[in-house]
């Protein structure tokens, strides 16, 4: 992960290993509709995605009328999201924001790349209005013992504790920490849970690439919610 501290250009090469040419796909929107809804969120949410990679769910929230903003080390965003702020530099640095600026800060997958995420929770604590939520999302240690270390740029992994201790540590407030099953007939249907359960215990891991359920089935997310 570039820091940028030497006039660099963005650090596309992440996001070109990780994604390559993988198309997009109804998902981000499927899943930012059904945070928007569970969070309650309004339209004309001041939202900041911290880590916005190629901004598939920051376009996402702003399809649902979220006024967009994206932070990144890379400026693959802007080719997503041309009509949010969009700016890139090192998210472990102070960031380009004034005090109380946002409603919403978002992040997935973000924080489990660097080796003292509190810094960057510090800071969204700074720029979070009071009484503003932010959303942090990351892998499940637990789920995720083996997977973690597929992405070589992984350096701090999360339990329920751990994710709700950091958010606590650094200021937050009401702070909620839960497992998030990345499957959108979950959401609709608890009942599906049962399957969900069957699918990460009873079915091997060579599975996973070939069949979505079973990957996400095992891939469990935490998600803490927190207000400033």
């Amino acid at each position: 992960m570039s820091d940028l501290k030497d006039g660099s250009q963005p650090h596309n090469e992440y996001l070109d290993v990780t994604y390559g040419q993988k198309a997009f796909t109804e998902y981000p929107f499927v899943m930012t509709a059904h945070l928007w809804e569970k969070c309650g969120l309004r339209p004309g949410t001041k939202l900041l995605d911290l880590g916005c990679g190629r901004g598939e769910f920051l376009k996402g929230f702003m399809a649902k009328g979220a006024s967009g903003y994206g932070f990144d080390q890379s400026d693959l965003a802007k080719q997503q999201c041309p009509e949010a702020d969009i700016r890139v530099g090192d998210l472990e640095a102070a960031l380009p924001y004034e005090d109380n600026y946002f409603d919403v800060i978002y992040s997935k997958s973000v924080v489990e790349h660097f080796y003292y995420p509190e810094k960057i929770l510090a800071e969204a604590h700074r720029i979070l209005k009071p009484g503003g939520t932010i959303i942090t999302m990351t892998p499940d240690w637990k789920y995720n013992v083996i997977d973690f270390h597929s992405d070589f740029t992984h350096r701090t992994a999360f339990t329920i504790k751990a994710i709700e201790d950091i958010h606590k540590i650094t200021g937050f407030k009401n702070v909620a920490g839960d497992r998030f099953i990345q499957l959108p007939v979950y959401w609709k249907h608890p009942w599906t849970g049962a399957l969900i359960w069957l699918a990460r215990n009873f079915t091997p891991d060579f599975m996973k690439p070939k069949n979505k359920f079973i990957r996400f089935s095992k891939e469990v997310m935490l998600i803490c919610t927190a207000t400033k």
